[in-house]
């Protein structure tokens, strides 16, 4: 099995990005700003002999403007109007701006990566105020923002010393409409109805849903109080076929050697996404010495999936695989005997809330020192249940009915087909039970897991204060910032999972009538049907005995953490507008530095007698770090400049990477040993002194503007990784932890695999952006324009002595692109957004992170719309859209062989018609 080693598949698939949509979509929505909202025009109102540009290209007109004032080097997003960004979430808005990519959950855009570093390396703001994050670490699920109540975002992919949260991979700064910028009284409405087409999977969740939104924004008559208020609400359907192996084995007779399907889940899955958002922003201006602004958001997202499907043990369970094919090291088709599947009937509800908000005012003593006062806070709180509930043959391995003759075949492009002997849609065959005995409740109660629950909870919360003062200056310093920003940050996790034993245990029970649903097709693998039925009714209403797995299961217990940060920066920046004969040169130089106080908690576990002891541990570093930083732009032509950015960054350690516990191994068989590789004790834990990855970062770019809204970009970036964050292997001292069978041990030294700070690496790559109305050349094509952005990127780090690898997140090629047409209230587009295969964060039992290979995709979306542009019907809109239309699955691998497919997921397409309305 080889590997293709030249460019030309990434290249032909970029290329068809660019021709499909001209392009990557770079920054159809957004509000250009500054951190510093006084430093934000979009908003403002036109001056009333402006020629105004509206919809789709007003708001590229405000993006490119925005980028190209901007002293950093930025991308920006801007809405076309209040409400009007066109995507599901903020997220699938951020994919389209050059060098950003969105890895997929259930079909939709949910975690951005900024030049190839994972979203753990991004921090996202909100109004210039860092957010916290749903997942379980650093990385914010971006699909938790609707678009309707943003009015845009600025990416920051060079920092300067004012920027509060700056991050490794860059800084996404969304942003809230502001009434007095605005300048005018607006009442937006839409609504959108919204389907997939792979129809109904499964019976209790549509394929159908909508999206319906309104917007207010006022001032009083003199212009110095403002208001503005928005709420959205999604309940948007995702379905999905996925195809999961559990892996592949290497098996070999003694002669030939090939791998092989270990076992494999297929499962049909349905989702429910239900959000509710609102935004709110009060401003007040009653003079030009004094500016206030209190702006909230809150938004409620509901997630209620129904998987149904059938696990498989194959080679690591107990079939028997005959008259096989092997084709380059891979055995393709064959037929298993022995068999025992485990039908599933799965459930999950997953609600997460954020509250998030603040406090700005400024004053002005007089016309050249400001002073600005921020108060800050975010909080989410994020539960699950995650519930399995099995059916078999019978209890136990090996016992029931196995399948006799499981014909099967590997797809050329990812999956299965399976031919049965078992008719996997007879209720009568498939009894909730534990059919292959995976649990046995600590050892008290024989093949007792008929299900289970996981019911993680995530808690986060971030206060922040800011306070600086600008003094303007005159000659070729213009302006000194000086400040500091104090943020306190706490997050935990509580993991729980508890096992389902049957009332009726331990005989086998079957599903009572009143819960059975028509049997559920799985035509994809090719088994017609298998039995359906309200597990989650069938749960409630009190058929099972719940076991918490923490009496027996130690990770249970080490999962739990609790960190907290408390961070003091402080910054001084000095900004410069010069002319150097007829070159103007502006930007900034200036430094951070950064105190962290950081302590986390968490727990030792180790089984002792059957049962899991756990020890509290507490630990925690304080350090300082200085980041400074640069930016320089000079216009050595008209509208022509060479921007150039350097500065010290840094990423801080992921939440579950700083939780100080672990859990405690011992091999009995080695309790003689004295060697420390050979002990019996061993250790894997995290490590609470951990610092962040520093980086040196440099970035050149060279900008062309000409024309309303065109421009032309050409930039490379280079990363210096000063350090790497790894597993590593050191002497650890185990004298106080029990022996867990009571007897003797021969030392105590052992091995722990901690989380260190280690070696590091570099990551680079070139970008390039064009944004170009056709109207610049003719007015016969007034209307026309394309958007397009291409970015190569590569990393290396190497963990300890072992070879190189890539970043998690990082696809080398990165391609987008957006043919549009808008004139007379006529409007259409359709973009590609492409990514070649990177290393992708996937979760895995009990919200542990697996690495996988995910394949390169391309995604299509469409849109085509009127709005009327006077008489009765003025300001009504029409819209239809569609999203996936090429119908791309999301495909992971394992050992870097395409065919050794891990997940293949099919998403389908989804398609929306709705009306907007604006007076």
């Amino acid at each position: 099995m080889t590997m293709p080693t030249n460019l030309r598949p990434n290249l032909s698939r970029g290329a068809s990005a660019i021709a499909l949509g001209l392009t990557l979509t770079a920054f159809l929505p957004g509000a250009a700003m500054a951190q510093d909202a006084s430093t934000a025009p979009v908003d403002a109102a036109p001056a009333e002999d402006a020629i105004v540009v509206t919809g789709i290209r007003g708001a590229i007109n405000n993006s490119v403007q925005a980028k190209k004032n901007n002293t950093s080097i930025v991308e920006v997003i801007s809405a076309e109007d209040i409400g009007k960004l066109p995507d599901l979430s903020i997220a699938e808005s951020l994919s389209r701006l050059p060098g950003l990519a969105t890895q997929r959950l259930d079909g939709r855009a949910n975690v951005v990566s900024i030049r190839g570093l994972a979203p753990d390396f991004t921090t996202t703001l909100l109004n210039g105020r860092e957010q916290v994050s749903a997942g379980n670490n650093r990385g914010v699920e971006l699909d938790q923002y609707p678009s309707e109540l943003l009015n845009g975002a600025v990416v920051y992919k060079t920092p300067d010393a004012s920027l509060i949260g700056q991050a490794l991979g860059g800084t996404i700064d969304m942003r809230t409409v502001r009434p007095l910028a605005y300048g005018r009284r607006a009442i937006a409405a839409g609504a959108r109805f919204e389907i997939n087409d792979l129809g109904e999977l499964n019976p209790d969740i549509s394929n159908k849903g909508y999206r319906a939104n309104i917007s207010y924004i006022d001032q009083n008559a003199d212009g110095t109080l403002g208001w503005a208020i928005g709420y959205a609400r999604m309940q948007s359907p995702t379905a999905e076929e996925r195809f999961n192996a559990w892996g592949y084995p290497e098996l070999t007779d003694g002669t030939n050697t090939a791998f092989l399907i270990g076992g494999a889940k297929p499962y049909v899955k349905s989702n429910e996404l239900k959000r509710d958002g609102v935004m709110a922003v009060v401003e007040w201006e009653p003079s030009d010495k004094f500016h206030t602004t209190i702006d909230a958001y809150w938004s409620r997202f509901k997630d209620d999936q129904r998987l149904r499907g059938i696990e498989l043990p194959l080679a690591w369970g107990n079939s028997t695989l005959t008259d096989f094919t092997i084709e380059d090291g891979l055995v393709t088709s064959g037929t298993w005997s022995g068999t025992e599947a485990v039908m599933r009937n799965d459930v999950v509800h997953r609600t997460s809330t954020i509250i998030a908000g603040g406090w700005n005012s400024q004053f002005k003593p007089n016309d050249r020192l400001t002073l600005e006062l921020d108060l800050g806070y975010s909080r989410l709180k994020k539960t699950e249940e995650n519930l399995e509930i099995y059916l078999g043959t019978g209890r136990g391995a090996g016992v029931g009915a196995r399948e006799t003759a499981l014909g099967f075949q590997l797809r050329p492009k990812g999956g299965i087909i399976l031919d049965p002997s078992l008719d996997y849609a007879d209720p009568n065959l498939f009894l909730i039970t534990d059919p292959q005995g995976w649990n046995s409740c600590g050892g008290a109660v024989p093949n007792c897991q008929d299900g289970f629950v996981n019911t993680p909870k995530i808690k986060d919360e971030l206060k922040s204060l800011r306070l600086q003062a600008t003094q303007e200056l005159d000659g070729v310093l213009s302006s000194i910032r000086v400040g500091a920003n104090y943020s306190d940050r706490e997050k935990s996790l509580d993991d729980r999972g508890f096992v389902l034993t049957s009332n009726d245990y331990p005989a086998n029970t079957a599903v009572p009538a009143d819960y059975l649903y028509d049997p559920v097709s799985l035509d994809f693998i090719g088994i017609p049907g298998m039995v359906a039925f309200d597990s989650w009714r069938y749960y409630n209403d009190g058929n099972y005995v719940l076991t918490d797995e923490a009496g027996w299961t130690p990770g249970r217990i080490f999962n739990d953490y609790n960190v907290r940060e408390k961070v003091l920066t402080g910054f001084v920046q000095a900004n410069f507008d010069a002319d150097t004969g007829s070159t103007p040169i502006r930007g900034n130089v200036g430094i951070q530095i950064v105190h962290t106080d950081q302590s986390a908690s968490s727990f030792f576990a180790q089984v002792v007698g059957g049962q899991v002891q756990s020890t509290p541990v507490t630990d925690g570093a304080t350090y300082t770090d200085f980041l400074p930083s640069m930016n320089l732009t000079v216009e050595f032509a008209d509208n022509t400049f060479l921007r150039f950015g350097a500065a010290r960054m840094l990423a801080r350690a992921r939440m579950d990477q700083l939780k100080p516990g672990g859990g405690v191994n011992f091999d009995a068989s080695r309790r003689n040993n004295t060697d420390i590789e050979a002990s019996p004790w061993s250790l894997d834990l995290g490590n609470a002194k951990l610092r962040p990855l520093m980086a040196d970062t440099v970035d050149v770019s060279l900008e062309k503007y000409f024309g309303q809204g065109a421009y032309v970009s050409l930039g490379g970036f280079y990363k210096y990784l000063e350090n790497y964050i790894y597993r590593q292997s050191d002497a650890f001292d185990f004298t106080g932890f029990e022996i867990p069978d009571g007897g003797t041990v021969a030392t105590y030294q052992g091995l722990a695999n901690q989380w260190r700070n280690g070696n590091g690496g570099r990551v680079y790559g070139a970008e390039a952006a064009l944004s170009l109305p056709f109207a610049t050349f003719t007015q016969a094509l007034d209307g026309f324009g394309v958007l397009a952005s291409g970015s190569f990127t590569k990393s290396r780090v190497r963990e300890g002595s072992a070879d190189p690898i890539a970043m998690p997140g990082l696809s080398r090629w990165v391609v987008n692109g957006t043919a549009y047409f808008e004139k007379a209230g006529f409007q259409a587009r359709i973009s590609g957004r492409y990514r070649s295969k990177f290393l992708a964060e996937v979760s895995g039992l009990s919200l542990k992170r697996d690495l996988v290979t995910a394949k390169s995709e391309m995604v299509v979306d469409a849109q085509v719309g009127y709005t009327f542009q006077s008489g009765a019907l003025e300001g009504l809109g029409i819209l239809l859209q569609a999203s996936n239309l090429t119908n791309e699955p999301f495909v992971t691998y394992y050992n870097n062989d395409p065919r050794q497919i891990r997940d293949y997921q099919n998403y389908g397409r989804n398609f929306m018609a709705g009306v907007t309305y604006k007076f």
